[in-house]
């Protein structure tokens, strides 16, 4: 039988998660039934939730912890601000937790690992104190920047005040100017941008640590269990494509591809452009394409060995199957040898290994069928 350890929970940070969920659940729903929305609400809800979004994927997560690009001050004082009204702590602590993630995923050591369950990856981690508690011992770099410890020291009261009491007196001021009851305004904006948004904001991020690490394609490696996921890709502003970033996690771009949605990408790339961003970090396509080819190689390979292992299997497609598997070992090699001696291949190179290799594993699954019906 299940026993809740006591000793171990987090009864501060338990508290304000489910406190605020469930004044979402209950509180929002009853207001908006008795008042419902204006145009203002909506906007400040839907401003807040951007904001705070941007400021965990752009901020907190590629800037403060993979160092993806260099920011002047005012982008690191944005993301700073409304990164702390997430209440997902500070950016020194969840930088610190995050880069031992990264080196230690799947293990014991990640914090949220998802070994452990999916409850604890996605909000286990932070309702119960780890044991033994992590040090914050990674983020030396980031002990330099005074913006990112003034952030520490006051982390909190930025998100009550910026996060909290400032929707509520912006729906004070707009009613009261309309005419409305203002105090309405101020309860409509203490519920739907302030504390709705933080609950949605906050989940979206703890289904990157849980759901994509569940559920989705492995495209590029399968030596963790980081998955692309294009619906939360959707619902995180680009942090969805998880496969991807584990492989290659210095990478300022998370949805790699010209059509996968990313805004958090198109942001940074904006930013470089009107120069308050600079220096971003990108992995060269030849390897990109080369994790591609090497994981479709491995998948090929085991592909041959399950028919082989089943009873009845046709010699003929098994030789075909195999003649295929090795036209894709070849291609992996070819363009192995030539990332190893850094030769400047064209896009148009790329592309043409790309669709060759597509096309082989297409044809591999076709005769797979053919060899298991």
């Amino acid at each position: 039988m299940f026993r809740i350890p006591f000793d171990r929970v987090n009864w501060i940070t338990s508290s304000f998660l489910i406190g605020t969920a469930l004044i979402a659940l209950i509180g929002a729903p009853i207001y908006l039934f008795n008042y419902g929305i204006d145009w203002f609400q909506f906007g400040m809800f839907f401003f807040y939730l951007c904001a705070t979004m941007m400021s965990i994927t752009v901020g907190y997560h590629r800037l403060f912890s993979h160092l993806s690009f260099k920011a002047k001050a005012p982008v690191k004082f944005f993301t700073l601000m409304f990164g702390a009204c997430a209440f997902e702590n500070s950016a020194l602590n969840w930088c610190s937790d995050h880069r031992r993630h990264h080196k230690h995923v799947d293990h014991d050591e990640d914090p949220y690992d998802i070994s452990k369950g999916f409850f604890w990856a996605h909000i286990g981690w932070l309702l119960f104190k780890l044991d033994p508690e992590t040090p914050v011992d990674n983020v030396g770099d980031l002990r330099k920047d005074k913006l990112v410890m003034w952030q520490h020291k006051y982390t909190h009261w930025i998100g009550l005040v910026v996060g909290l009491i400032i929707p509520a007196a912006l729906g004070y001021g707009y009613n009261s100017l309309m005419g409305l009851d203002p105090m309405v305004g101020a309860l409509g904006g203490f519920l739907i941008a302030g504390v709705t948004r933080i609950v949605i904001a906050q989940h979206c991020t703890f289904f990157i640590n849980s759901l994509c690490h569940t559920v989705g394609k492995q495209p590029y490696s399968t030596k963790h269990s980081a998955r692309d996921s294009a619906i939360m890709a959707f619902l995180t502003f680009g942090e969805g494509y998880h496969n991807y970033h584990h492989e290659f996690q210095h990478d300022y771009r998370n949805g790699v591809k010209p059509w996968q949605w990313d805004p958090s990408k198109w942001t940074i790339w904006t930013l470089s452009k009107i120069g308050l961003v600079e220096g971003l970090r990108r992995v060269p396509d030849s390897k990109i394409l080369l994790a591609e080819m090497g994981e479709a190689k491995r998948r090929a390979v085991e592909r041959i060995d399950q028919i082989k292992a089943t009873h009845g299997y046709c010699q003929r497609t098994a030789e075909m199957l195999t003649q295929l598997s090795e036209k894709i070992s070849a291609n992996y090699h070819e363009l192995e040898q030539a990332v190893a001696d850094r030769v400047q291949l064209s896009r148009e190179a790329l592309q043409n290994w790309q669709n060759e290799t597509r096309s082989l594993m297409r044809e591999m699954s076709q005769l797979a069928r053919l060899a298991t019906a």
